[in-house]
């Protein structure tokens, strides 16, 4: 079998396809905890985390991302969470190889990711951040994995300390920050953000979840041109939310009342991917990818969107599907069949079918910053009257 080509060099000569949202899908499926958001999954349910790769990667992703999302020791066993039993090492040994075994089923890269901690919330320092962030590091370089990735990052400082960490290995790096077009939750902007991680060693940088495709584009705009400005250069990359955010402010989707468990109605449909997908490539993205509320089928239309960017690679999940809804041909009813074009699609404005709901939402903004008492870590879990505290401070 020939050598795989590296992250960089598909970069440079064209476009890479991430994989899609990992913790929302399997807490649907029943194999995650909304909560804590871990993924022990890796250990008690191997076979669901092994099924979603394969489901990504007949989509058409070129990018198998090892399940190590909040996977640090201080997460798994932060507020009770009863992950800590497995240890932090086993999980993302368990992710890695899950990762490895259905990447050779293709010619898919493993990703190893890190992402924040509760350390770093709870104003603990950086050695203490850092530590936390070798421990993963150590797996990632047993298992040599492809390239390495610090996603998830509400904070520039934390981010930069997790790129750093991650330099220490010879593997490419990348960096995804959760941020909006307004910038880290320290009023960083994204140009700012975007040099500051480029000068620590970042090859690829961008945004993944928080926000919906189109407010992390524009965020990523901000980014080029705070590289342009510097006289740098990297790749770009972005894994957007699979849902639509445009009321939703700088901490992104989980200040909406709707988060996390009536987020439905906010669904991207297919077509917003095929949007997303053009709109990425068309700003010179070229790592394309997906977050949380992106299943497979999200995938597959930015998959058929770049086919020919791609070189004609047409993903195996395709097969199945007329391109622009052509397999609608095939329907029973005429009215149904008259649908099987790219225009009509492209030109609906779906209804929601909720007559009485608004259309946006007024996201809850307490204010809270790392190091606030409220954000303070500890591995305890909630007590009653802590939670009727926040509770009153909801009402207030």
């Amino acid at each position: 079998m020939a050598e795989k080509k590296g992250i960089i060099q598909r970069l440079e000569e064209g476009v890479v396809i991430g994989d899609g949202g990992f913790v929302f899908e399997l807490e649907k499926r029943g194999f995650c905890k909304a909560g804590p958001w871990t993924p022990e999954a890796t250990i008690e349910n191997p076979e669901a985390v092994r099924e979603l790769h394969r489901e990504f990667l007949r989509a058409g992703s070129d990018v198998m991302q090892a399940f190590t999302f909040y996977a640090s020791d201080d997460k798994l066993e932060n507020r009770a969470n009863q992950a800590a039993i497995h240890g932090g090492r086993s999980v993302n040994q368990a992710a890695c190889e899950l990762a490895r075994e259905v990447a050779n089923e293709g010619d898919a890269l493993v990703l190893g990711g890190l992402s924040q901690t509760p350390a770093y919330l709870s104003g603990l320092g950086e050695e203490a951040v850092k530590a936390q962030y070798r421990k993963q590091l150590d797996v990632f370089v047993d298992n040599k994995v492809d390239f390495l990735l610090a996603e998830y990052f509400e904070y520039l400082e934390e981010a930069v300390w997790a790129v750093e960490v991650l330099k220490e290995s010879s593997l490419p790096v990348a960096c995804s920050l959760a941020i909006g077009p307004e910038g880290d939750m320290a009023g960083v902007t994204p140009g700012d953000c975007a040099v500051r991680l480029v000068k620590a060693g970042a090859e690829i940088v961008g945004v993944n979840c928080h926000f919906d495709p189109f407010k992390s584009l524009e965020t990523v705009r901000l980014m080029m041109e705070g590289i342009k400005a510097a006289g740098l250069s990297c790749h770009y990359m972005c894994q957007p939310l699979g849902y639509h955010t445009p009321d939703a402010g700088r901490q992104g989707f989980i200040d909406l009342p709707e988060f996390p468990f009536a987020l439905e109605p906010r669904t991207l449909t297919r077509w917003d991917c095929h949007r997303y997908a053009r709109d990425a490539y068309n700003l010179g993205v070229r790592y394309i990818g997906a977050c949380c509320g992106m299943q497979p089928y999200h995938v597959r239309a930015i998959s058929e969107e770049l086919e020919e960017e791609r070189g004609g690679l047409t993903a195996k999940a395709s097969e199945k599907h007329g391109k622009w809804g052509d397999g609608l041909r095939q329907h029973t009813k005429p009215w149904v069949r008259a649908r099987a074009q790219r225009d009509y699609w492209e030109t609906l404005k779906p209804a929601s079918g909720r007559p009485t709901c608004p259309s946006t939402s007024t996201p809850d903004n307490w204010g809270v910053k790392a190091g606030d008492d409220d954000l303070k870590q500890k591995t305890a879990e909630t007590a009653d009257e802590e939670l009727a505290a926040l509770q009153a401070k909801q009402k207030a």
